[in-house]
């Protein structure tokens, strides 16, 4: 049997902790981390299982992680797989035993006022000095003073004293522990609980919000929608205009009973409604209800063409990825029998639309709003092209967690930066046997405590 299998499961319990608390395995961790959240940057992130067996089947992620294995692996949703949240947990777990074991007991230390009664004790500190006083105690009193303008803590007994500074210092370590584990439960909380919508909505459309009991709370319906182009005719800006329903759930109204009727069940009022218009744009969100609606992305929805001396027909218009990045079109025949159809093309709403046989061949273009193009003997006219606007609802209950968790990482690492300095004074004897004894200690730029201990002596 294993020496561990034989130890007691108290001893394996403090073996555990005592590894879990290590700081070099907090740093493990930490580059793990680092290192997958590199891989959900690289790879895209909440896509439908189709995408990436499509697109890593013949072209594998690194040569060798196919579409099966970026599912197996769950790396298509990386940031709540099961693995990434138990490396969060365990970097968590790793932080706090560390403050318990390490940073709590150092801030308790250094809340203690150590007392040296003798100099031979100060001579064993990392910094010591010897100052001959004919009058120790008048030096030690100048030495007080001194410290107090400085801003020291004082503790003074009889032919001694113990100062301190920068406490706040060991509060740092702790503070920033605390941040990171915060920061991590808000975003374990936000991944678990949180919710992402995408969806294309053309003006005049809206989309209903449902909660998990299915329940209404929030419709959102697009006024308008304007892509702003620069002069070579590309995207520069997309704006949105929104028009936001949210229900308000109003309390039962009891029923009043009068003296000869009995009392009757209490009435429900219909709920009530509250409406905002608001607009949003690439890299201006809107925040509502704990909701952050961003403008995503666009594209073509629908067209409106006549076919001859027929009413105006809103035909949907589907992306053709084959033909180019942003090509949208659809196929329409000419033919009541839909034979001979013809595919009309175009990659910005503004239009020309482009129109090809059945053989590939190009027929023309067609303006959007101008005149007809005759395809074997039919005008085909464009009167208008329908943008759809891409937006992104996101709500993350974990976000302010995670505020909360950096807030207090830099506050932490501000305070971490102030060094804790301690240091003891004992006067010894008189007249010519007179001396001042002085030593001290510092957690961070030892030297320049050194340097700077003498300078004080030589202003007594």
């Amino acid at each position: 049997m294993s020496d561990s299998a034989q130890l007691p499961p108290r001893r394996l319990l403090l073996r555990l902790v005592a590894l879990l608390a290590d700081l070099r395995l907090a740093i493990v961790l930490l580059a793990v981390i680092a290192i997958a959240s590199g891989i959900g940057t690289a790879i895209p992130q909440q896509e439908p299982n189709g995408f990436y067996l499509e697109r890593y089947g013949q072209n594998p992620w690194l040569g060798w992680l196919d579409g099966r294995a970026v599912l197996r692996l769950q790396l298509d949703h990386v940031y709540s797989s099961s693995w990434f949240l138990a490396l969060l947990a365990a970097l968590a777990i790793a932080l706090l035993l560390c403050s318990w074991r390490r940073q709590w007991p150092a801030l308790q230390a250094a809340l203690r006022w150590g007392d040296y009664r003798q100099p031979r004790q100060l001579s064993k500190l990392a910094v010591a000095e010897t100052l001959c006083a004919p009058l120790p105690e008048s030096s030690l009193d100048a030495l007080e003073q001194r410290l107090r303008q400085q801003g020291w803590q004082l503790r003074r007994q009889p032919q001694r004293l113990a100062a301190r500074r920068g406490l706040i210092g060991r509060v740092g370590p702790l503070l920033v522990h605390a941040g990171m584990v915060l920061l991590m439960l808000g975003a374990a909380w936000g991944s678990l609980g949180g919710q992402r919508v995408e969806q294309f909505l053309a003006p005049g459309r809206s989309l209903e919000l449902l909660d998990r009991n299915g329940r209404n709370q929030l419709t959102l319906e697009l006024k308008t929608f304007a892509v702003q182009r620069d002069p070579a005719g590309r995207p520069e800006q997309f704006r949105s205009q929104l028009r936001l329903i949210s229900s308000l759930a109003t309390p039962p109204v009891p029923a009043v009973s009068g003296a000869d009727n009995d009392p009757e069940p209490p009435q429900q009022e219909a709920p009530k409604s509250q409406v905002r218009e608001a607009e949003i744009s690439v890299n201006h969100p809107l925040r509502y209800r704990g909701m952050t609606l961003y403008q995503a992305d666009w594209a073509l929805a629908a067209i409106d063409i006549q076919l001859g001396r027929s009413p105006v027909l809103q035909l949907p218009l589907q992306s053709f990825p084959q033909l180019g990045e942003q090509i949208w079109g659809l196929l329409l025949p000419t033919k009541p029998d839909g034979s001979n159809p013809v595919l009309l093309i175009l990659s910005n709403e503004a239009g020309p639309v482009e129109v090809f046989g059945s053989e590939g061949r190009s027929l023309g273009q067609i303006s959007v709003g101008g005149d007809p193009l005759d395809v074997d003997g039919l005008p085909i006219r464009v009167s208008a092209v329908l943008p759809a606007s891409g937006i992104l609802l996101k709500r993350d209950p974990g976000v302010p967690l995670v505020y909360g968790g950096f807030a207090l990482v830099l506050l932490g690492g501000g305070f971490s930066l102030v060094a804790t300095r301690q240091l003891w004074a004992i006067s010894e004897g008189s007249g010519e046997q007179g001396r001042l004894h002085v030593a001290g200690l510092c957690n961070r730029n030892l030297t320049a405590f050194a340097s700077e201990l003498p300078l004080l002596l030589a202003e007594l």
